[in-house]
């Protein structure tokens, strides 16, 4: 599709960045109109970060020119890129939780009024700006730490906005919303482009991409693939120009005549301060969904499962044995292995090497020193079977993309052979090539026997991978679907427009 040329609010022209004499961009052109949402897709390590960090005065490009209305721009730092009128709001937030919206959104330009801060006037203008924007029920006034994930990110809209931003970055803004919260996004990209704004929207979810943008960039290695109408193209072949082939099915297939095994893990009545009455049977060889609301209890249930949360009352069989997991050593022993839905947080050590990431699992199960050399051989062979990609097991895995983050994870449980997989959000925030790897993964899980729990707030994967779903709401499991049920039916659920029926 062409450029807009003359009439672009954002223009780049043969972007360039190497680091360490090893190039990442390579002659990127792309613009941006005003009023525009263009959409940046590409696997993780295309390259859309160091792009959206170029345009944003995080870096300087090596070669390439920035125009912006028409006017040559050159940013040293963040700070004159948001003078220029760029602003970018990240996937994780960067609010300061005991100060209010106001105090967030004019962080560092309070207005003065004889050397001091005019705190009224402050107030007066987020009003104004939180209105703009369609948001009318939220202080002014109110702590940030208060909010909800949805309205921190209209805080950092405001905070933008603040600044006179004629383009914003989004960078994964649904990575952290709820389906229902999703719908007052798409609200906020609209209001934003009635206002003329321009909006750059890096996101690895194509449903949101084909419901916002105009124009989709594709990325890979570095160099800009294609750019296309919306309407001109569709999501499998965006996906064949984003992975470089075919993805013949999105999710695997269930194995037909597959037998589902013994019950391996069943609750009941299980409880503590998030959840109540939980009663629950997941057994070998299938994918049990877990879908709601966020909030409705379905991390929470994870978290219990493992013993990181506990359960204060209730009964828990593995096996058919009885078993008391009140720590997360015990649920490990108990060859239970969680993948946290909060990868950064708790799911790696940021500033130890992939190989050691990929043996934590396997110290705290096997606390002998004997066999640590087995062992470190069967993770390395288990990093190489999940296809990390890395300059090596030495290398920190903070420089790691998100996907490859996430299999060091999977390969660290499956160096110690679990018998039950509790997934919370195993694909949030990676690109679809490392989604599908992870899906088949999953599924050759259960097939070869283990017990998979899945929780997953997009719809279709839950629908897609799950054999049979439980819906949470309000701590409780609302009811039980089987394999395939429809996206409304799990709505009605989580929402509590129907009946609850028994789990």
């Amino acid at each position: 599709m062409p450029d807009r040329g003359p009439d672009a609010l954002l223009a780049l022209r043969g972007i360039g960045k190497s680091f360490l004499g090893v190039g990442v961009l390579h002659g990127i052109d792309l613009d941006v109109a005003a009023g525009e949402v263009h959409a940046v897709v590409g696997e993780n390590g295309a390259g859309k970060s160091t792009l959206m960090k170029i345009v944003s005065g995080v870096y300087s490009p090596d070669a390439g020119t920035i125009h912006l209305a028409g006017a040559p721009q050159v940013f040293h730092s963040p700070r004159a890129a948001q003078r220029a009128g760029i602003g970018i709001i990240h996937q994780e937030f960067n609010l300061l939780p005991e100060r209010t919206v106001a105090e967030n959104v004019y962080l560092g330009h309070e207005p003065v009024r004889r050397g001091l801060v005019d705190r009224r006037r402050m107030l007066d203008s987020t009003r104004r700006l939180l209105a703009s924007v369609g948001e009318t029920n939220l202080p002014a006034e109110a702590p940030v730490s208060r909010l909800s994930v949805a309205q921190q990110q209209v805080v950092e809209i405001a905070k933008a906005l603040a600044l006179d931003a004629r383009l914003i970055i989004m960078d994964e803004p649904t990575a952290a919303l709820a389906d229902h919260e999703v719908a007052l996004l798409y609200g906020l990209v609209r209001r934003l482009q009635e206002q003329g704004i321009g909006i750059l929207y890096v996101s690895h979810r194509l449903t949101e991409v084909f419901d916002l943008a105009g124009r989709i960039t594709v990325l890979k290695d570095g160099r800009r693939v294609t750019t296309l109408g919306t309407a001109d193209t569709t999501p499998a072949d965006l996906v064949r120009h984003m992975v470089g082939r075919e993805l013949s099915h999105y999710y695997p297939d269930r194995a037909t005549g597959q037998e589902i095994g013994p019950v391996r893990l069943a609750v009941r009545r299980g409880g503590n301060r998030k959840l109540r009455d939980i009663d629950l049977a997941l057994r070998a060889g299938e994918v049990l969904g877990v879908g709601g609301l966020q909030g409705s209890g379905r991390s929470a249930l994870a978290r219990a499962l493992f013993g990181a949360v506990p359960f204060s009352t209730g009964e828990i069989t593995v096996d058919g044995t009885p078993i008391r997991i009140r720590s997360p050593r015990t649920a490990m022993r108990a060859r239970i292995a969680y993948v946290s839905e909060d990868r950064k947080g708790e799911g790696i050590v940021a500033r130890q090497s992939v190989l050691d990431n990929a043996l934590l699992a396997s110290r705290a199960v096997f606390a002998r020193r004997s066999g640590r050399a087995a062992r470190t051989v069967r993770v390395r062979d288990l990093l190489a079977a999940v296809e990390v990609r890395a300059a090596g097991d030495h290398q920190e895995i903070r420089y790691l993309s998100g996907g490859n983050q996430q299999k060091v994870v999977l390969a660290r449980w499956l160096a110690v052979d679990p018998r039950i997989l509790i997934f919370d959000e195993p694909t949030r925030g990676i690109d679809v090539g490392a989604k599908s790897a992870i899906h088949d993964l999953v599924r050759r899980l259960a097939r070869d026997g283990a017990a998979v729990l899945m929780i997953s707030s997009e719809l279709p994967e839950l629908l897609g991978m799950s054999d049979r779903m439980i819906v949470m709401r309000d701590g409780r499991i609302a009811g039980e679907l089987p394999a395939g049920a429809t996206e409304q039916d799990v709505l009605a659920l989580a929402v509590g427009t129907v009946r609850e029926t028994a789990a």
